[in-house]
């Protein structure tokens, strides 16, 4: 039996954020993941400029503009045979301006390696298999294929995301529904998208976008339905992930014609379904992060941003009541202070993207909207600003 201050399930952004935090503040920490890193992943890329004082506060900002790919400067909508740009909207406080995309293999590796230099025990691949109160501590049984160890800790903290399956209670599989989303990712060489661009791609039965990541290539990330899916399997030829990049080039000129040259990089990954909506952030004594905690439509492209976030937040709250929480003490009171702040930190934004993404899945909606924006660009920098492309996090946060 080895004990901790913290446990900390799931090693990407979310998690190892947490996990940065924490162990440079001296707790002891045990960050449990079950793929061996580096490792590709779903994921649009994009983190918004919002995440400067984040990035210092980690002192990660010199690895991470090291790794930064091109600044992204504006915004567009690729719709039907429409292409539309507009300026990205710049952050309220001083400090760099502008997102960029930053491969996840990277920065998942980075954050990760981090957090392990801070102190933290990074236990990968192990994967958590059960977790059980005993008196004022969490009794955790990590496996790597037959070998189990238990661990204990007062915090546990429930970074898995909200797409995992598995036998803790908060991996819960639902039945699949026609209606749902599943994501897929693909990456390209020598595709023709202006390197400060990022569009918004709209076409039937989904979304998604388009950005320039750190290692040169470009990244197409979106979410269809699984009904639409299926369709275009019945119409396309090969695989699910090309049956659903040929329906998406069907639909959409901008997607085209930035790939007429493009090779694809590695295979296409997919994923899903995505559960976009607001769930509980603390609750059976387990504080979560990521988005096991609430997940935004990925139109905002505010995924990556809204974890790392979560975690930096939790962290505060955490190291703020230390004496209490590294025994075990007032736990209920610091999750409750981080579910308020995290609902009004975040649910603006989870609830800005169930709109935009409501709209972009409505071809009547599409047919109105996107001649109002072809008309008027400036729409564009509006909606990225109620997506939370301008508000800087602070350390108000934390205050109790």
């Amino acid at each position: 039996m080895t004990g901790y201050d913290a446990i900390i399930v799931g090693g990407g952004p979310a998690g190892a954020t947490t996990a940065l935090a924490l162990a440079s503040a001296g707790w002891s920490v045990a960050l449990i993941e079950k793929t061996p890193f580096p490792r590709r992943k779903v994921c649009g890329e994009f983190m918004s400029a919002t995440n400067a004082t984040l990035f210092r506060d980690l002192g990660v900002d010199v690895l991470i503009d090291g790794w930064a790919g091109p600044e992204v400067r504006r915004v567009g909508l690729f719709a039907g045979a429409r292409i539309v740009t507009a300026a990205m909207p710049r952050p309220d406080a001083v400090g760099p301006g502008w997102g960029f995309a930053m491969a996840r293999e990277t920065l998942d590796d980075l954050l990760v390696q981090k957090a392990a230099q801070a102190g933290a025990t990074v236990l990968m691949p192990w994967r958590a298999i059960a977790l059980v109160r005993d008196g004022g501590r969490q009794l955790c049984t990590v496996a790597n294929g037959a070998e189990t160890r238990e661990i204990r800790a007062p915090v546990v903290v429930i970074a898995h995301g909200s797409w995992e399956r598995g036998d803790l209670p908060t991996q819960r599989a639902r039945p699949h529904r026609p209606g749902d989303l599943l994501a897929f990712k693909a990456r390209f060489r020598d595709a023709a998208l202006a390197t400060d661009l990022m569009p918004l791609v709209v076409f039937p039965g989904g979304y998604g976008g388009m950005v320039n990541s750190s290692d040169g290539s470009v990244s197409l990330t979106c979410c269809i339905r699984r009904n639409v899916l299926q369709a275009a399997r019945r119409s396309y030829q090969g695989s699910a992930a090309q049956a659903v990049l040929s329906h998406i080039s069907a639909h959409c000129r901008g997607v085209s014609e930035a790939l007429e040259a493009a090779t694809l990089d590695a295979p296409a990954l997919a994923s899903g379904p995505i559960a976009p909506g607001i769930r509980p952030r603390y609750a059976q004594g387990l504080f979560r992060v990521g988005n096991i905690a609430g997940e935004a439509h990925p139109i905002v492209a505010e995924g990556i941003s809204m974890a790392m976030q979560s975690g930096w937040l939790l962290a505060r709250l955490l190291i703020r009541r230390a004496a209490d929480a590294r025994q075990g003490r007032a736990l209920d009171a610091i999750g409750a202070a981080y579910a308020a702040r995290w609902r009004q930190c975040f649910a603006p934004r989870i609830h800005a993207a169930a709109l935009f993404a409501h709209l972009a899945m409505r071809p009547s909606a599409v047919a109105v909207l996107a001649p109002l924006v072809a008309r008027f660009p400036a729409l564009l920098t509006v909606g990225a600003e109620l997506s939370g492309k301008t508000a800087m996090p602070a350390r108000s946060w934390c205050v109790t």
